[in-house]
């Protein structure tokens, strides 16, 4: 299937580097007006410039925390003057746990700095930006999310919570938006070479990565409303074909995090 030619505005968190920084140039290149956001300013600008000047694009530079309120009031603001409200959100910026030791080694402070983050970067731009998104009755939230928030990971405890905690935080959405024509998604981006891949142990001596422009296909496909079948639910770049995903419509709990009943019976599960 041809790249879908995409309009309207993107707007990406975390976009001066890594994953971020592929999606707003693939998005761009696809025709969509993209608002990336970040804490540095100087980093940010120099990527939306490199951008528009690559795809030709219309690009934007906000700089801001995403865990402060105001601030991330203050960009979506900016974000709908300068350039029309927001189609799709994507939610990508957020902190890796600094060190591989177990939970109660981890420094308090940057251990919950980490689940910050994610949560609360994601809740602020969600809060600030869906409204409007009812209001027109369209629009697409993308979480990044992570297969390390499907199962337990003692060296990166923080990292697995918010990530967990992101794939409830996509289910709440999915449940209060349906009837409209706005969907959340969780999609995994799988193991991207990234500055904050490299900088994982867990990592080190890897030679096999996701290629990113996998990720921005998937983004795009969803953007384009060509997976709308899955709002509410977790897929994986580097392990679903989108190809196969497009036409496959899951059912019940498929893709949800549940509990695992330990047999007929179990009085919990459900």
């Amino acid at each position: 299937m041809a790249e879908p030619a995409l309009s309207g505005v993107a707007l990406v968190t975390g976009a001066s580097s890594g994953i971020g920084r592929h999606l707003a140039e693939g998005l761009a290149a696809r025709g969509m007006a993209v608002a990336g956001l970040a804490r540095g300013e100087e980093r940010l600008h120099a990527a939306m410039d490199d951008v528009a000047s690559i795809t030709g694009g219309r690009t934007l530079a906000v700089a801001a925390d995403v865990t402060d309120r105001a601030a991330v009031d203050a960009a979506v603001t900016r974000v709908t003057e300068e350039f029309g409200n927001v189609d799709l959100l994507v939610n990508n910026a957020g902190l890796i746990d600094a060190a591989e030791v177990p939970l109660w080694e981890a420094d308090p402070e940057q251990w919950w700095d980490v689940v910050t983050s994610h949560l609360r970067g994601a809740f602020l731009l969600s809060r600030a930006v869906v409204p409007w998104m009812l209001l027109r009755n369209r629009g697409r939230i993308v979480n990044l999310g992570s297969g390390q928030g499907l199962a337990a990971q003692p060296e990166y405890s923080a990292y697995a919570v918010a990530k967990t905690g992101l794939m409830r935080i996509t289910e709440a959405l999915a449940g209060a938006l349906e009837g409209s024509d706005v969907r959340a998604f969780d999609l995994a981006p799988g193991v991207v070479d990234t500055p904050m891949t490299r900088s994982m142990a867990k990592w080190r001596g890897r030679t096999e990565w996701t290629p990113p422009e996998q990720v921005v296909e998937f983004v795009a496909a969803i953007a384009a409303g060509e997976l709308d079948q899955w709002s509410g639910r977790f897929l994986r770049v580097g392990v679903d074909e989108l190809d196969v995903v497009r036409n496959r419509t899951p059912e019940g709990a498929a893709r949800q995090l549940r509990l695992r009943p330990y047999g007929d019976g179990d009085p919990v599960a459900g």
